[in-house]
């Protein structure tokens, strides 16, 4: 199983509570209303979809959306992710 970029945009989404098309992909998903534990909500979340290599730290790092797409893709694709 894969996690989609279009699954990944309603995860965060549902999370915040907010419809997909306010996401802003490069503000800070701090900013838009993420704190530490929607984001580890989401770490299971992903892992549960096959994203086993996700890792709240990489994410906590850089809490753009748009870079959050980038990292999952490479994962999922079995580049490594610079942290």
């Amino acid at each position: 199983m894969s996690l989609t970029t279009e699954q990944l945009i309603a995860d965060v989404a549902d999370v915040l509570y907010i419809q997909p098309t306010e996401l802003d992909y490069e503000l800070s998903l701090r900013d838009q209303g993420m704190d530490s534990v929607r984001l580890m909500d989401l770490v299971e979340r992903w892992r549960t979809a096959g994203v086993d290599r996700i890792d709240f730290i990489t994410l906590a790092e850089d809490s753009r959306l748009g870079h959050w797409i980038e990292v999952i893709e490479k994962l999922q694709t079995g580049e490594e992710v610079a942290s």
